[in-house]
């Protein structure tokens, strides 16, 4: 097979693109590189600001203040538990509401999607909204992190037309085996939409894993909030005094108050970036799909 060569231009535009992206990683990958690299070095370049890139010496002080410490571990529990609980939640009432939506004998879908549609421009505000809370017993509940944002209207509207790719031939002839709709969803539907689920899925666990102003304002029992909540508390704040308060001398305080900043950021995002990679592959061809096909 020949070689097709390329003309100058192409060559221009193909080195400028590769920069680009050259660039965008770096910018990318610079901040968590820098923050890992302050968790892990001497504690005496942590606070000189002499670290750059690469972590100068070494030193795990702050993790193991950090998983010495009750407070991380219930506050991590919480968020897992708000995260799994939650996305589970999201995800069932999301591919409900899509499925009659994406059905063209469904009478009243068009109606139902500008009311869905409508909330996505319009809302009632924070204090109605802490009103209602407070009025359905939700207030300082672990509920709270979980029913009041149980859908997005986004999302539907996502899986409503990704839903609308899968033949309507297939289900109809379902119907005629006797097949009713829930039968529909859950052995066809269901297993032809591993795609969306996925990106439903990953959209709803990241926005529950890094929420903390819904904890801020419904949630004060500390035994409830999430660990957004307790790292923005320690990045806003000092840090825990319970992890320093084995330590009399001041300066040695101050050392490692500011890595254990450092090492909390660090905690709190390595498990939804593992998580991804997993659900990259499903989460491209989804949104793809649900965008090219009508």
């Amino acid at each position: 097979m020949a070689r097709v060569r390329k003309t100058a231009g192409e060559r221009v535009t193909d080195g400028a693109i590769w920069l680009s992206m050259w660039v965008a990683m770096a910018v990318t990958l610079y901040p968590f590189l820098y923050v890992f690299s302050m968790s892990i070095s001497d504690p005496q370049y942590v606070i000189s600001q002499a670290v750059w890139l690469l972590p100068k010496g070494f030193s795990l002080g702050a993790y193991q203040r950090i998983f010495e410490n009750e407070g991380v571990w219930v506050a991590y529990a919480n968020t897992v538990l708000y995260t799994v609980a939650g996305t589970a939640v999201n995800v069932v009432m999301t591919m409900l509401a899509a499925y009659p939506l994406s059905r063209r004998m469904f009478f009243a879908r068009n109606w139902i999607m500008i009311f869905i549609t409508f909330t996505m421009f319009f809302g009632g505000g924070l204090i109605p909204s802490f009103l209602l809370i407070k009025e359905l017993g939700l207030y300082d509940s672990r509920w709270v992190m979980i029913i009041p944002g149980a859908v997005s209207a986004f999302l539907i509207i996502i899986a409503r037309t990704f839903l609308q790719s899968i033949p309507e031939e297939l289900m109809e002839s379902a119907k005629l085996d006797g097949a009713h709709d829930f039968v529909i969803l859950a052995k066809i539907v269901i297993p032809l939409s591993k795609p969306i689920i996925a990106v439903l899925a990953l959209f709803y666990a990241v926005g529950h894993w890094n929420s903390f102003l819904t904890a801020m304002i419904y949630l004060p029992s500390a035994e409830l909030q999430p660990l957004q909540l307790f790292l923005m508390k320690m990045l806003i704040q000092d840090a825990d005094a319970s992890m320093l308060q084995d330590m009399a001398d001041a300066h040695e305080r101050s050392l490692i108050s500011i890595q254990i900043k450092y090492a909390m950021i660090i905690v709190a995002i390595l498990p939804i970036l593992f998580v991804y990679p997993f659900l990259q592959k499903h989460f491209a061809k989804g949104v793809l799909i649900g965008s090219l096909k009508e």
